[in-house]
């Protein structure tokens, strides 16, 4: 009889929902025991994407909850605390808020659906209408909240006036969970009105932890931690955790042991070496940790088809802004060029890290860049900090493909501005003139990034240079294009038919790993020839048909014709 298993809680942010419903969960509940021992007033965690930190706040909100259910915490690493639950589990009134939905193209609507979110939470609270504690006047204030038109003077004054009304109410006082505090910041600097989204932020956050005596004690989460813009400033209870920040370091993210004990909870530990090699590699303080999103979804494909290849999940879930950004910047500096194909290479470069960078400023200049990409994950820390600096590499293939889709793009975006050359390269493959097209490639190869990681398997470097001769043939839009097209007893890599009709041209592309571009191109042609490609093109009445090999190794190549 097959054992039935927990299910997997992909996507799943709320705690009671995950341990209630029977999901896996990777226990992360000694965060609270070390929130309590290592005080801070104000804690602000800051993580990039989809390392657990909502799941966290929901975890943290039902522990503390006066309406928490114990239940949910046992068998878990926290309730062998007896001392910390007893004094603290289910004792006090929370204020849970979560600000990353907030996404829209205008102020006005940006605010509404701020007070939205705090309406809502304030609507869990409406036994305080009845409560004996508070005046007439408080429950006035009260109802306020509970406004459709909530004024911003009453958004900005909410939070704190819960935490009073509520420590009235109990006689306690309130803590607060603030997630995800500057994707608004993130989403008003996109849109246009930051300056505005800043005093908003700076009124709600400011009132409640800076002269607050209802707080308890407050967490907040978030990607960066914006502090010149007077959001934090005078709060002198601030305690940042960044990812650099060895305190509660393996609290966000998987570390190794969880994610073999996830392997083998749900049989499939053959795969672990593929999953480590994808989804580990970031270092959060000093301990290694692989995302979290990324593992959980590919244990779900793996469940279902047991040859399911890795995939990169994260990449899906943003925009990836940074990254091209980041790319584009490189133009002719061949410095940021030589250090970009390091880092793609699996190196490190060391660059000076500011974590305090407001949103205006993150693309003011390229350094500032560099901490950007750090603070959001698609770089992490190699080793210790010495001050501000930092030893930065990309922490596994799933970001490093994210990179190498970017260069890709980048490269595109260049090709198509350079009709000239693309024109003498077409004409020159669709002539029979190996030494031209070699020539012409070889100069492209120049002008990109090189991907030379041993660490990569030998096809996904061949893919590369594959993706770069497609994005030189793609923009000749009369020209029929294909790749990977099933071909007589084989796939051939490019299969390229000129706008005359009469043609077709076979590109076979080869990595030669040991540096033997003419090696490469005999194996390439080899295949075109095994395989028999040329058959299927026959049968259409191609009569004319050419066949290259073309082999690359880092910046140089080798073309040759059968």
């Amino acid at each position: 009889m097959k054992m039935s298993r927990k299910k997997l809680p992909i996507g799943i942010e709320d705690f009671e929902e995950l341990r209630s419903e029977d999901f896996y969960y990777v226990d992360k509940t000694g965060l609270i025991r070390d929130l309590l021992n290592n005080w801070g007033k104000v804690n602000l965690f800051t993580r990039p994407r989809r390392f657990g930190k909502t799941l966290n706040m929901s975890m943290l909100e039902h522990f503390f909850s006066l309406n928490g259910d114990k239940s949910i915490f046992e068998g878990l690493e926290i309730a062998e605390e007896k001392a910390l639950c007893e004094e603290y589990m289910g004792k006090y009134p929370v204020v849970f808020l979560s600000l990353k939905g907030i996404d829209a193209n205008t102020y006005e609507m940006a605010f509404q659906m701020a007070a939205r979110i705090l309406k809502s939470a304030a609507g869990k609270m409406q036994y305080l209408l009845d409560s004996d504690a508070l005046s007439e006047q408080d429950k006035a204030d009260y109802r306020k909240l509970l406004d459709d038109d909530m004024s911003e003077g009453t958004f900005g004054d909410g939070l704190r006036l819960l935490s009073e009304l509520m420590e009235k109410h109990y006689g306690k006082k309130a803590i607060l969970l603030i997630d995800e505090y500057d994707v608004p910041l993130a989403k008003a600097h996109a849109n246009g009105y930051y300056d505005r989204m800043i005093s908003l932020i700076h009124s709600l956050l400011g009132q409640a932890l800076k002269t607050n005596s209802s707080l308890k004690f407050a967490v907040l989460t978030g990607c960066l931690r914006i502090s010149k813009e007077s959001i934090f400033t005078g709060l002198n209870n601030l305690k940042v955790l960044s990812a650099a920040d060895e305190r509660f370091d393996e609290y966000f993210g998987f570390t190794d042991r969880e994610v073999r004990d996830l392997l083998a909870y749900y049989g499939i530990e053959d795969h672990y070496e593929e999953i480590k090699t994808w989804y580990d590699g970031y270092q959060f303080g000093n301990v290694e940790v692989y995302c979290p999103w990324d593992v959980l979804n590919h244990c779900d494909r793996i469940r279902s088809r047991s040859d399911a290849q890795p995939e990169n999940y994260w990449i899906n879930t943003s925009s990836n802004d940074a990254v091209a950004r980041f790319i584009r910047e490189m133009g002719n500096a061949a410095m940021l060029k030589r250090e970009i194909e390091r880092l793609v290479a699996g190196e490190t470069v060391t660059k000076e890290i500011h974590q305090e960078l407001t949103y205006p400023e993150i693309y003011q200049t390229v350094d500032n860049i560099w901490s950007l990409l750090f603070t959001t994950g698609y770089l992490t820390q190699r080793g210790n900090a010495e001050g501000r600096q930092m030893k930065l590499a990309i922490p596994n293939l799933a970001v490093r493909d994210i990179f190498v889709t970017q260069i890709m793009e980048y490269f595109k975006e260049n090709v198509r501005e350079d009709g000239e050359t693309l024109s003498r390269f077409c004409e020159a493959l669709r002539n029979g003139e190996a030494e031209n097209v070699e020539r012409i490639f070889t100069d492209y190869l120049r002008r990109t990034i090189s991907i030379r990681d041993t660490a990569v398997r030998k096809e996904m470097r061949e893919n590369f240079y594959h993706g770069l001769l497609l994005g030189i043939l793609g923009v000749k839009s009369r020209w029929d294009v294909m790749s990977n097209r099933e071909m007589g007893e084989g796939y051939a890599d490019i299969l390229a038919e000129p706008d005359t009709g009469d043609m077709g041209i076979i590109i076979e592309v080869k990595y030669a790993h040991d540096g033997d571009l003419d090696a490469a191109c005999r194996e390439a042609l080899k295949q075109i020839e095994h395989t028999g490609y040329e058959e299927d093109l026959e049968d259409d009445g191609i009569e004319k048909i050419l066949k290259y090999g073309i082999a690359c190794y880092k910046k140089r190549c080798r073309v040759a014709l059968a």
